[in-house]
């Protein structure tokens, strides 16, 4: 997939403040701090599209990005942008950031809630993991919570440059060794580094192939 275009289009703070469910919507979301607006921001190939910040908890709503892509093999055939795709890359909340009130917290949380239970043209939801760490409870609950609601989700493991690669293969197979004690199925998962740009075509073209199997469905 290349990316040909990405802007900012709006924060709501719900979901029913979120613009027309017209077209496919991939949802990024994480424990604060995990690198979600550098991730972001490689993947769209402009580093300053999501507000990246040294504290976490700054983002508190619900932001939308429009995407115009096209898949690489007809990159160099488009005639007027008649194989360009349009889409929506949102932005969510981070989870977990404990320096905030609780009735603010809960607001966060019922906000994110909503959106990922009643956001009708949301895709897949990617749940990013720090693979500096060893599986984080936090994390293994966030996912519980998915499965519980049947929201459809990926795993994107961040900041691999970071740590050595031993490291992080290690912390990776923990978590999903740690998922496998209640999950029969495992999901789709990334390794990335924003700094590196390592794995950024895998992670679009899986995105494209979902943008094609959502326009075959309509």
């Amino acid at each position: 997939m290349i990316i040909k275009k990405a802007q900012y289009v709006i924060s709501s703070p719900d979901y029913t403040k979120c613009p027309a469910p017209d077209r496919a919507e991939y949802a990024f979301i994480g424990r604060s701090n995990v690198g979600k607006s550098s991730l972001i921001n490689m993947l769209c190939n402009n580093e300053k599209l999501a507000k990246t910040s040294n504290s976490p908890g700054k983002t508190q709503m619900i932001n939308h990005f429009e995407i115009t892509s096209s898949p690489i093999l007809l990159h160099k055939m488009e005639k007027g942008g008649r194989n360009e795709g349009r889409w929506y890359l949102v932005d969510l909340p981070g989870y977990g950031f404990a320096k905030i009130s609780q009735r603010s917290r809960r607001r966060w949380e019922q906000m994110i809630e909503n959106y990922l239970r009643k956001r009708e043209n949301l895709q897949q939801v990617f749940v990013l993991i720090d693979s500096r760490h060893s599986p984080q409870k936090i994390d293994i609950e966030f996912l519980s919570q998915l499965r519980k609601w049947d929201v459809p989700f990926t795993l994107i493991f961040t900041k691999a440059d970071k740590e050595t690669q031993a490291t992080v293969s290690k912390n990776v197979k923990s978590f999903l060794g740690e998922m496998r004690k209640t999950w029969q199925f495992l999901p789709q998962h990334f390794v990335t580094s924003a700094v590196k740009k390592l794995n950024r075509e895998k992670v679009l073209d899986f995105i494209d192939e979902m943008n094609k199997r959502e326009n075959e469905n309509n």
